[in-house]
């Protein structure tokens, strides 16, 4: 079993959201077949088209479009399945990492719909963008609270993943 087959059914970060807002298309993929295929693609800026994540042909574990995938979906290698096909970390070290970075996501996911902001919508540095430009309601006494309480959690989030799948 190769590295893909063994942590990406297991994990999906790069494409529930986690990871990334969107993906670009690149040259030689084709928009016209990827809508049919029911990809929604979005004008990022003139002549350049994105799908927003959570990608919607993403299941949880598995790619419905696997076949017909974008380019960059096809090319893209995280920082921990290159570890892993280096020899730095072991299979079991790998998993371990995974489901530490989808705690932290979940946990991150549970304060911003605390906040309003459900799992589901946008990505989640755009839900995390939105919660925090929205204002603290004084009135409340544990506002502040569970801002700071969001705050410290993506920070853990985003760092995690950082060392982890995008280094």
């Amino acid at each position: 079993m190769n590295g893909v087959e063994m942590l990406c059914v297991r994990c999906g970060l790069c494409c529930d959201g986690t990871l990334f807002a969107d993906v670009e298309l690149r040259r030689g993929d084709d928009p016209q077949a990827l809508r049919k295929l029911e990809m929604p693609l979005f004008e990022k800026r003139p002549g350049k088209w994105a799908f927003a994540q959570s990608c919607q042909c993403f299941d949880g574990t598995h790619c419905r479009i696997y076949e017909d995938r974008p380019r960059r979906c096809r090319t893209f290698e995280c920082g921990l399945l290159k570890k892993l096909d280096k020899g730095e970390v072991t299979a079991s070290e790998a998993l371990r990492k995974i489901a530490s970075a989808k705690r932290l996501a979940r946990k991150t996911w549970a304060l911003l719909a605390a906040e309003g902001h459900p799992q589901g919508g946008a990505p989640l540095s755009h839900s995390y963008r939105e919660a925090m430009a929205a204002p603290v309601d004084l009135s409340d006494p544990e506002a502040a609270d569970r801002r700071g309480e969001l705050m410290m959690a993506a920070n853990e989030l985003m760092q995690w993943v950082q060392r982890h799948f995008l280094a």
